[in-house]
């Protein structure tokens, strides 16, 4: 039955690179400030008489989580037109607004949309990393 299963959707765009766009995705979701409560950023303490030895440089962290964003927009923005239609329904199916077995109704209505704003669309997703990850896991991929 999973062989099936398997020929019912014939991705043009690899899981393994599905799993990297997961990766980021999740990489920028975690940078959104989730370690500081009530949106305060913690102070460093220090007395008089010692220097501040702390290295914060906040401007570096949130470069690297650009960077991500901007990876991630550029990794998208190299698809063909049929993986990106792929990339969007596989975080529609993980969403729930299709199911595995509605895929190809999902890269229809996917490639009929598409258009050069895909990475905009799919960012805009606050949850992608764990919607692209469902999808997959819903297609058996």
């Amino acid at each position: 039955m999973q062989q099936r299963r398997e020929k019912e959707w014939d991705l043009t765009i690899g899981p393994d690179t599905v799993r990297l766009f997961i990766l980021k995705a999740k990489a920028i979701s975690a940078g959104v400030n989730e370690d500081y409560e009530d949106g305060a950023e913690h102070e460093v303490e220090y007395d008089g008489d010692t220097h501040d030895n702390h290295r914060h440089d906040g401007l570096a962290e949130e470069e690297a989580e650009n960077l991500t964003e901007k990876e991630l927009r550029g990794l998208i923005a190299d698809l063909n037109v049929d993986q990106a239609a792929e990339l969007v329904a596989l975080a529609w199916v993980g969403r729930g607004d299709y199911d595995a077995a509605e895929w190809a109704d999902a890269v229809a209505e996917a490639r009929q949309r598409g258009n050069r704003r895909t990475a905009k669309y799919l960012l805009g997703m606050p949850m992608l990393g764990d919607w692209l990850e469902e999808g997959l896991e819903a297609l058996g991929a």
